[in-house]
C-alpha cells in the first residue's frame, strides 16, 4: 500500500515540479509579489513620512507672541504679516489650492489679551484661530496638524493644574519581547492562513477536477490502484506543493516586514525559539492537510477546474473570515474551542507568535485535523468509487 500511494505521490510531484509554468506561477511567483508588494508599501509609507524632512511654508496673519516663541521652540519657519489683508489672504488661499503653500494661520487682533480677560463662563464666543490647508497635499495637512497640535498644547497650558508622565522614566512597561509578539500575532496568523488556503487553492482543484475535465482521472480509476491509496496520494503530494507554495509567501513577507517597519521608523526583533518554529511548523503542516482534503472534496464533485473554484468561495470566504478573528481575540474558553477546524489552527498560531502558547491546545489542534483529515480522506475514496460522481457530465 504504501508503494502505492508513493507511485501516485511521485507522479504528481513531478507533474507539478516538472511544469515551469506551474512551479512558478505557484510557488515562486506568490512570495515574489508578496515582497515586491510590501517592499513598495514600505518605500511609499517612507516616502511620505519623509515629507517632513522638508521645511514647511506657512503663513501667518497677526500672529501674537506666545505663538511666535512656540513655533520657533517647534522650528518652524513661517512668513509674518502684522496685520489682516483680506486680499493677501485671499492670494495666499489660492496658493493653497495650487498646493504652493501649505498653510494659512490667521489670528485674531490682540489675541493674547482676549485669550488671557476670555471667561468660559460667560457663553460668549471664544477667540477663533482660523487655519486654511490642503488635505490633498501631504505637507499642507502635516502642517495643518502640527499647527492644530500646537494650539491645543498652548490652550492646555494656560490652566495646567498637573502633568501626566512628565520626566525621562519609561512608563510603558512592555518588554521588546511582547511588542514584537503582540505585532506579529495581530498579523501572521491571518497572512499565514491566507498563504495556505491560497496555495491550496491554486494546486488542488486542478490534479482532480483538472484530470477529470482532461479524463486522465478515470484512467487511474480503472487500474488495480486501491482508491483509498489514489485518494491519500493525492492529497499527501499537493499538500506538499501547498507547504512549498506557503513557504515562498512566508518568506517574502518576513523578508519585506524589516522595509515595511522600518519605513515608520520601528525596530523588528524577534524572538522565536526553534522549539516555537517547529510547534508552527507541526501546526502549519496538519491546517495544509485539512484545507487540502476539504478542497480535494469540491474538486471532486465538480467537472471542470473553474467550476471546482466557484465550489470553492464560499469556503475560502469563512476561512479569511475566521483568520481574522485572529488579530482581535484569542480563544479562552477552554480546549472545546480547538477542535473547531480552521479556528484552532489560527488561534494556535496567534498563541505561539504572541508567546502565550499552550503545547496542550497544540497537541489538540494537530489531533483534531489529523481526524478531520481522516474522515474527508475515507470520504474522498467513497466519492472515487462512485461512478455517478467521478464520470459526470
Amino acid at each position: 500500500m504504501k508503494s502505492s500511494i508513493w507511485t501516485v505521490m511521485k507522479k504528481e510531484l513531478s507533474r507539478f515540479f516538472g511544469d515551469r509554468r506551474i512551479l512558478f506561477s505557484s510557488v515562486l511567483l506568490p512570495g515574489l509579489m508578496i515582497y515586491v508588494m510590501y517592499t513598495f508599501m514600505g518605500s511609499a509609507i517612507g516616502n511620505m513620512a519623509g515629507t517632513g524632512e522638508r521645511a514647511l511654508s506657512i503663513t501667518a496673519m497677526e500672529i501674537p507672541p506666545s505663538m511666535t516663541a512656540m513655533l520657533q521652540e517647534r522650528g518652524l519657519s513661517y512668513e509674518s504679516f502684522a496685520h489682516y489683508d483680506q486680499d493677501e489672504a485671499d492670494r495666499r488661499k489660492e496658493k493653497i489650492t495650487a498646493k504652493e503653500l501649505d498653510l494659512l494661520m490667521v489670528f485674531p487682533a490682540n489675541f493674547d489679551g482676549m485669550v488671557a480677560e476670555y471667561d468660559i463662563g460667560s457663553g460668549a464666543a471664544a477667540p477663533n484661530v482660523q487655519l486654511y490647508y490642503n488635505s490633498a497635499s501631504g505637507s499642507s495637512a502635516q502642517a495643518y496638524s502640527q499647527a492644530v497640535a500646537m494650539l491645543d498644547f498652548y490652550e492646555s497650558s494656560l490652566a495646567n493644574k498637573f502633568d501626566v508622565n512628565n520626566g525621562q522614566e519609561t512608563f510603558d512597561l512592555a518588554s521588546e519581547k511582547d511588542v514584537s509578539g503582540q505585532m506579529f500575532s495581530s498579523m501572521m496568523p491571518l497572512l499565514l492562513t491566507i498563504f495556505l488556503f491560497s496555495g491550496c487553492l491554486a494546486i488542488a482543484p486542478e490534479s482532480i477536477a483538472g484530470e477529470k475535465e482532461r479524463g486522465t482521472l478515470s484512467t487511474l480509476l480503472v487500474t488495480p490502484l486501491r482508491r483509498s491509496e489514489l485518494a491519500l496520494g493525492k492529497i499527501f503530494a499537493i499538500t506538499i506543493v501547498a507547504v512549498c507554495s506557503a513557504v515562498s509567501s512566508t518568506l517574502g513577507t518576513i523578508l519585506s516586514l524589516p522595509k515595511l517597519f522600518g519605513s515608520s521608523g520601528e525596530q523588528l526583533d524577534v524572538f522565536y525559539t526553534t522549539g516555537d518554529y517547529l510547534l508552527l511548523a507541526v501546526v502549519i503542516l496538519s491546517t495544509v492537510l485539512l484545507f487540502v482534503s476539504m478542497i480535494s472534496i469540491f474538486s471532486a464533485l465538480a467537472r471542470s477546474v473553474k467550476e471546482a473554484q466557484t465550489y470553492v468561495l464560499p469556503l475560502m470566504v469563512v476561512v479569511m473570515l475566521v483568520g481574522i478573528s485572529g488579530m482581535f481575540e484569542h480563544a479562552s474558553g477552554g480546549a472545546l474551542l480547538y477542535l473547531i477546524p480552521v479556528y484552532n489552527s489560527v488561534q494556535c498560531m496567534s498563541g505561539i507568535f504572541s508567546f502565550e502558547l499552550s503545547r496542550v491546545h497544540v497537541m489538540i489542534t494537530v489531533i483534531s485535523n489529523l481526524v478531520y483529515c481522516g474522515i474527508l480522506a475515507f470520504v474522498l475514496t467513497r466519492m472515487f468509487h462512485s461512478e455517478k460522481v467521478m464520470f459526470a457530465r
